[in-house]
């Protein structure tokens, strides 16, 4: 029996105007793993993120989920079908507290995400939930607090209560330790671990470090098609990694 891949990409190909920003990526990746997705800037990593979620249509090429061909669903299909994209700029209601943000995430799955009118009562019926979620980010003694008061760390662990709200089977983490300092970097790299159990973990990330400590594969991309894969002592040493991507100082 073969492995069993819950997302794959074959020829994906996408052209703006002539110019190439993916070019015939064959991409397989694992259910239950984290994998990465590297490369210098401008090596097409958000684009096939975009492609992948279907905020961009492939200009060629297939893409696979959990069997099905999604090469042309919607994003809102996506979404539902439990792949599910959190953005690299953080993407949560700033004037409401924790526990209303991760209760209107809470309300999609129900059907009600947009019943903001809906009684106190009927909403405070999540808050069971939607506390054991911020407990699961470190963020329950934060669960009053509005989240535009949050440091920047502590906004991106909301932001994944929020991913988690919507029982996602596999979460894009799009540069989740972008703009973050040390300490925050080691707080979300663990909280990634801890929430990729029985799911999977596909993430664009620059830092190495935390590629190192997560992934279990690493695909390395380079002017939009893919350079290198394998784990990170694998590609880490590959010549042609360490001189189009290593080489450049761009981490």
């Amino acid at each position: 029996m073969g492995e069993d891949f819950i997302l794959s990409t074959e020829g994906l190909t996408k052209e703006f105007a002539g110019f190439v920003a993916v070019k015939d990526v064959n991409l397989k990746v694992r259910r239950h793993s984290i994998h990465a997705l590297i490369g210098p800037n401008g090596a097409g990593k958000t684009t096939c993120f975009n492609l992948l979620t279907k905020f961009l249509s492939p200009s060629r090429g297939r893409i696979t989920y959990n069997g099905q061909d999604i090469t042309h669903a919607k994003p809102a299909d996506i979404a539902r079908s439990g792949m599910v994209r959190s953005f690299q700029i953080s993407a949560v209601f700033p004037h409401l507290s924790l526990l209303e943000n991760v209760r209107i995430a809470l309300q999609r799955p129900l059907g009600t995400s947009f019943h903001f009118w809906k009684s106190e009562a009927s909403l405070n019926e999540l808050n069971s939930r939607a506390e054991e979620l911020l407990d699961a980010v470190g963020l329950i003694d934060y669960r009053r607090h509005t989240a535009v008061e949050l440091p920047y760390g502590r906004k991106r662990a909301l932001e994944i209560a929020t991913t988690l709200a919507l029982e996602p089977e596999m979460m894009l983490l799009d540069e989740p330790m972008a703009g973050m300092g040390h300490e925050d970097i080691d707080r979300i790299a663990d909280l990634i671990k801890r929430v990729s159990a029985n799911r999977t973990v596909l993430m664009v990330e620059h830092n190495l470090s935390v590629v190192a400590k997560l992934s279990d594969t690493i695909t390395v991309l380079r002017r939009g098609e893919i350079l290198a894969e394998g784990n990170y002592e694998t590609v880490s040493r590959n010549p042609d990694v360490i001189e189009a991507y290593m080489g450049t100082g761009n981490a």
